[in-house]
């Protein structure tokens, strides 16, 4: 009884302690500044201070990796795999999970698959379908008649929710890839030769990713270990979305772009492929959480320890943005889809739990990983309230700081701080401007000056469709209110 005690204690501590973080630090500037106003302001310039560096990095890294993907879409990955025996060898599954997806928006995923040019019959396409939906069957119909020819084989899945499972992409996929398991072993194929590609619904797979996959995996010394992944950027529907969704997307594909670069913290995200024996290994993603991209490789780390990475793919993934077709659903979705993913901050209780039952693990390599994950998940509501808002707040609550040197300046070196990080969106117009020119989104003449003018409304768009969202989360995780899955909707 005792032991399951401090159990709880000891995963609700790992559940809470980065939500009351984030109410501590965002009213931080409230209950602190009547007593200690200096501290508060060193504490606000050492945020903004560490924030600029991070936008420092997150330009520069973006640029890093855009460049590498120009450098590496003049290689022929296709040609240097096609006299490989060892490629032909290995086994393609992509599972693309859906529930209630349009057929139109499944069939153009297809299509970017089939438009691959990998030399090898080594696809094999993975239905992941829900059996709750009414429709499943008619898609699996419409699918098969279509693209039958188009894969080595073509494998349906219908995944029937149980009791302790949660709706959403994990547990269908642990399901689908349950499926796949039986499939590969009664052919008697070697699970390290089957790679898994977990394809969202509206991911359109560039033409080189298999043959670039193959490449890379077939070179890589320990390949069972790896996931691999390449940037999913939200620019497949980009004119369709209102101009504050449309900014939101530009800053995802931008961050995302980045990430690429960030070498042993690199997570994959959304679309992603890894080897059946790893996931196998590890009982496949968890059925009781919700986003499962972060969560199946701290499943992978606290196994198999430091060997377990996340290799960059220099291509890209192109996919949809949420739209709903109209402004205000489209709005309420995107709110709820960023609200699920700040959900991610419960991976903190399970990363937390698992820091002192893994020895295998060296503490301080441990300690980097949830110190990069918690810390993620603390900027995230926290920043927009610290960057706009903490600096005007000591001199008001406690007059006697506005008259001292430090009370004076907090206001103006907090301007002078953030301006600097602001002119690094000049770098982020530049990159928006040239990824949506390498996939053929292109710019609108009659648009141009909204594109540049909406630049002005980030802030707003920061705080209702990022840090809201977030701290929502984290305030129904502490209170223990619960979300439920909602499916995206993109028309």
């Amino acid at each position: 009884m005792v032991r399951k005690v401090k159990h709880f204690v000891m995963i609700r501590l790992g559940e809470i302690i980065i939500p009351v973080l984030t109410w501590v630090i965002i009213t931080l500037p409230i209950w602190l500044s009547p007593f200690h106003p200096a501290v508060v302001a060193y504490f606000i310039i050492a945020f903004e201070l560490y924030f600029l560096y991070k936008s420092v990095t997150t330009c520069f890294n973006a640029t890093i990796s855009y460049r590498k993907i120009q450098q590496a879409s003049r290689i022929d990955f296709a040609k240097k795999i096609s006299k490989s025996s060892r490629a032909g060898e290995l086994k393609h599954f992509v599972i693309i999970p859906n529930y209630k997806e349009p057929v139109y928006k499944i069939e153009a995923t297809i299509r970017s698959i089939v438009a691959n040019d990998n030399p090898h019959r080594n696809l094999y396409l993975v239905l992941a379908f829900e059996k709750r939906e009414a429709e499943a069957q008619e898609k699996d119909a419409y699918f098969r008649k279509h693209f039958s020819k188009d894969f080595a084989d073509i494998i349906s899945s219908y995944h029937v929710l149980t009791e302790n499972e949660v709706p959403g992409k994990a547990s269908n996929q642990t399901f689908a890839a349950r499926v796949v398991e039986n499939y590969v072993s009664r052919h008697g194929w070697s699970e390290h030769d089957c790679i898994i590609t977990i394809c969202d619904a509206d991911s359109q797979m560039p033409h080189n990713y298999f043959s670039y996959l193959t490449y890379t995996y077939l070179r890589d010394p320990e390949r069972q270990f790896h996931f691999y992944w390449a940037p999913v950027l939200l620019y497949n529907n980009f004119w369709d979305l209102p101009f504050f969704v449309r900014l939101q997307a530009t800053l995802s594909s931008v961050l995302r772009l980045a990430f690429l670069n960030e070498k042993k913290k690199l997570i994959q995200i959304s679309t992603y492929s890894t080897n059946l024996w790893m996931l196998k290994n590890i009982g496949y993603w968890d059925t009781d959480i919700i986003p499962e991209d972060w969560h199946i490789y701290f499943q992978a780390y606290f196994r198999f320890g430091e060997k377990v990475r996340t290799m960059p793919l220099y291509t890209i993934i192109n996919g949809d943005a949420v739209y709903a077709g109209g402004i205000f659903k489209t709005f309420l979705s995107r709110y709820d889809q960023e609200k699920r993913w700040a959900w991610g901050v419960t991976d903190v209780a399970y990363a937390w739990k698992h820091f002192w039952t893994t020895p295998h693990i060296p503490v301080i390599a441990k300690a980097k990983k949830i110190f990069y994950l918690a810390e993620t998940h603390l900027l995230w509501p926290t920043s927009f309230f610290i960057l706009t808002i903490s600096a005007s707040i000591p001199p008001l609550i406690n007059p006697a700081f506005k008259r001292t040197v430090l009370g004076f300046l907090l206001p103006e070196l907090a301007a002078l701080i953030l301006t600097f990080s602001s002119l690094l969106l000049i770098v982020y117009v530049y990159l928006d401007f040239r990824l949506r020119h390498r996939l053929k989104v292109g710019n609108k003449i009659m648009f141009l000056p909204l594109l540049l003018i909406q630049w002005y409304l980030l802030p707003v768009v920061s705080f209702i469709l990022s840090a809201l969202p977030a701290l929502e989360a984290h305030t129904r995780i502490l209170i223990g209110k619960k979300i439920t899955y909602k499916v995206t909707e993109k028309v």
